[in-house]
């Protein structure tokens, strides 16, 4: 009955306020149609590193490896090859990375933050260790320092799958072996820096129990065929009652170490993670640095006598 009998003045202000409303859900619905959508539709690089999907905008850290360049775009210029040939001796190229990067030393740091709503560090997992060989050319992880954890403090804490991922997900490599478990989609041409690439869109074709796998964007030196960069997450998920593990989007950079071959040099992750019981914000940074191939790969057995000829006296 109060609306019959309102004021003219009353029923303008009405009026007034249901049309800012209206305006108010129109800029909502346009900001929202502009934010990244699910993998595996990563962004181009020149967004990358506002990929993840965030409540509010956070500066990721320098990186230790050149970044990408922020005006580069991706073309839908045909490669200069045919696509299968292509992603054929890109897993060769890895096959043979890999077999490489097995041989080396270097040391590793590896640090995650949980980042509170004024921005502050909440609560880290901070570790350091050498990659290194016995003398029987057995490779092993040596920590050198590893301060206390603060992460449970802040909600969060590391699972295994989490530390299996720096050691196989994050370097990401796409070995000739491993090709078959992926969907490869050519996407087009990029310019990174001073390299010319070829983008692809990589994804599991199928989800094995107890197997984990890269979904996201790779790049590959159209010279050399060496993945340079890929931009992605780990999957899957594991959802379980009493039990979320879920994973955050990340960049890994590589850079020309030895010959033709391409490391990794840094991996950085900016992301939101949404558990059941609220959105956590988390930081990312893993380097990989002094590179050293390891030189004593033959191994030393028992010892034996080697016994001198002698040769006559001179007359």
């Amino acid at each position: 009955m109060a609306n019959e009998f309102a004021s003219p003045i009353n029923k303008l202000l009405r009026r007034v306020g249901a049309i800012l409303i209206l305006a108010a859900a129109a800029l909502v619905s346009s900001l929202s149609a502009q934010q990244q959508g699910p993998l595996p539709a990563p962004p181009a690089a020149s967004a990358t590193a506002q990929s993840a999907p965030s409540p509010q905008p956070t500066a990721s850290p320098a990186p230790a490896a050149k970044p990408q360049s922020e005006s580069g775009t991706i073309s839908h210029e045909p490669p200069a090859l045919p696509v299968e040939q292509i992603i054929q001796k890109f897993g060769e190229r890895e096959m043979e990375f890999k077999k490489e990067r097995d041989n080396y030393t270097y040391n590793q740091s590896f640090v995650v933050q949980v980042i509170d709503s004024d921005g502050q560090v909440a609560g880290e997992h901070r570790m350091t260790s050498d990659i290194l060989f016995t003398p029987d050319g057995k490779r092993y992880e040596k920590v050198t320092s590893a301060p206390p954890p603060t992460l449970e403090r802040a909600g969060m804490s590391l699972s295994q799958q989490d530390l299996d991922d720096v050691e196989h997900v994050q370097p990401f490599v796409l070995t000739s072996t491993d090709l078959p478990k992926y969907d490869v989609k050519y996407v087009g041409r990029e310019q990174l820096d001073e390299l010319s690439t070829y983008v692809f869109d990589v994804a599991p074709k199928k989800i094995e129990k107890n197997q984990r796998y890269f979904q996201g964007r790779i790049w590959v030196d159209d010279k050399d065929l060496n993945i340079v960069k890929s931009d992605g997450k780990a999957v899957p998920d594991i959802i379980k009652k009493n039990n979320e593990n879920i994973f955050p989007r990340f960049e890994t950079f590589r850079e020309n170490i030895e010959g033709h071959y391409w490391f990794p040099t840094y991996t950085r992750a900016d992301d939101v993670l949404h558990f059941s019981t609220g959105p956590i914000h988390m930081r990312m940074t893993i380097r990989y640095a002094n590179y050293k191939r390891f030189g004593a790969t033959i191994k030393i057995g028992n010892p034996v006598e080697i016994k001198e000829d002698k040769k006559p006296p001179k007359p």
